[in-house]
């Protein structure tokens, strides 16, 4: 580190992980434009018109996360990047300008498409230009920002949709007020733009295109090269952290906080401020996970994050089972994300961007995202179906079961990478 421009290294893993920022805000301000968009677009009797609503950013993510492996092989990651941030800016405008609602959804796959590739990019970028006793806080960083664009959107949303109750004040809502929670996203995007051409290519990339039979002339790498082998159990590894991160059951708190704080007997206007409560706590306890993580260990962190995660979803579940509302199902709702932003959030994307061997990690990160959008998409589509079939309780009960599993696996198979260099990670994980 002595040999490092400190200040230097953070501005360019500050500017990387403005994706992350993006990525959270684009994410979560759905959330509180779907009261409503949904009556402006005339699908508030529509469920499975909500649904892909809410769903078709994801497909986008998919698709993002898809073409981000090879492309960063091919062009490198700094391209990427920039790419993404045109996309989140075309997005932001395109999602709130237009009247109909395939236009609406086509932006919002826009969207998505950018969140997929920084979602890829980002984090890999970071812990190539990053030494390795602080990889793991530095990749947190981006982590960190997620946290900031989710809290912004949560704050944007709730500013905007103040006095609801208002008859004026609703109907500005219902045609206006969604459509700036997404136009604001225009100002970091365009800001994301312009910093990330000044940012240098990833080391790492530069040194793989330098290599025979490397980028110049054909992809670093390819899927048939990763599921070699002596690449399936680090493969496994990394697929199982991406999906059980989306089915450990948090991120519905995010994009269905409507019907979670409703259903614990919130009218609106209290609905967005838990929302904010639970965005300030994601954000503070992700602050603590920058201090942990190279404390702790990823291994631990993990293993946490699974077993509180299990324990909270079971009491959860019990209170919605007794009818129970209030203040009580706000804390437990506050202490998931807590225990999430702590561990599983920012350790998840640590651990993909470690794992995997230089030669493979574009494709392999890039694999490991789409099967965590996959998950994502999925737990989306699927709780309304299951709240709606099995009530709260279950569902919440579900999650718990999945986090109890997620342990037993992590126990078994999760290795701690703090302070070893992606070399030696190779060599002990791929056996190269």
């Amino acid at each position: 580190m002595n040999n490092i421009n400190k200040g230097f290294l953070y501005f360019i893993c500050g500017v990387s992980a403005m994706g992350g920022l993006l990525f959270g805000y684009d994410w979560v301000v759905i959330g509180g434009a779907k009261p409503f968009y949904e009556i402006y677009f005339g699908i508030t009797d529509s469920p499975l018109m909500q649904g892909v609503a809410m769903t078709t950013a994801l497909v986008g993510c998919l698709a993002g996360a898809m073409m981000a492996g090879a492309m960063a092989d091919r062009y490198g990651r700094k391209p990427l990047l920039m790419l993404s941030a045109v996309l989140f800016t075309a997005s932001a405008i395109g999602t709130g300008w237009f009247d109909d609602f395939t236009l609406f959804n086509i932006w919002r796959f826009v969207g998505g498409v950018g969140i997929g590739v920084a979602s890829a990019l980002a984090p890999m970028y970071i812990a190539e230009v990053s030494p390795a006793e602080i990889r793991g806080r530095m990749v947190s960083l981006n982590q960190m920002t997620i946290v900031l664009g989710i809290l912004g959107a949560q704050i944007v949303n709730m500013l905007l949709a103040r006095n609801t109750m208002v008859a004026e004040s609703q109907a500005w809502n219902i045609a206006w007020g969604w459509r700036w929670m997404f136009w604001a996203e225009t100002v970091p995007a365009a800001l994301f733009l312009v910093m990330s051409c000044f940012i240098p290519e990833s080391p790492v990339y530069l040194k793989l295109k330098q290599e025979p039979k490397a980028v110049g002339a054909k992809s670093v790498s390819n899927l048939k090269e990763l599921l070699l082998p002596k690449y399936r159990r680090v493969l496994l590894l990394g697929l199982v952290i991406a999906v059980f991160q989306q089915w450990c059951g948090t991120n519905v708190i995010f994009n269905y906080a409507q019907e979670i704080f409703t259903g614990a007997g919130f009218n609106v206007d209290g609905m967005f401020i838990n929302i904010v409560i639970t965005g300030i706590a994601n954000v503070v306890f992700t602050v603590a996970a920058l201090y942990t993580i190279e404390r702790w260990g990823r291994r631990t962190l993990m293993l946490l994050g699974a077993g509180g995660l299990g324990l909270i979803y079971l009491t959860l579940g019990t209170c919605y089972a007794m009818g129970m509302t209030g203040f009580l199902m706000v804390a437990l709702v506050v202490a998931a994300i807590s225990v999430y932003a702590m561990t599983l959030g920012p350790v998840t994307w640590t651990l993909l961007a470690e794992i995997f061997p230089n030669r493979i990690r574009g494709v392999a990160m890039a694999t490991c995202t789409f099967a965590l959008w996959t998950g994502c998409c999925t737990l989306t589509f699927s709780f309304p179906s299951m709240n709606a079939a099995l009530g709260s309780s279950a569902t919440f009960w579900i999650y718990s079961a999945i986090c109890a599993g997620a342990f037993l696996f992590l126990f078994r198979r999760c290795p701690e990478t703090r302070g070893k260099s992606l070399e030696e990670l190779e060599k002990e994980l791929a056996g190269n």
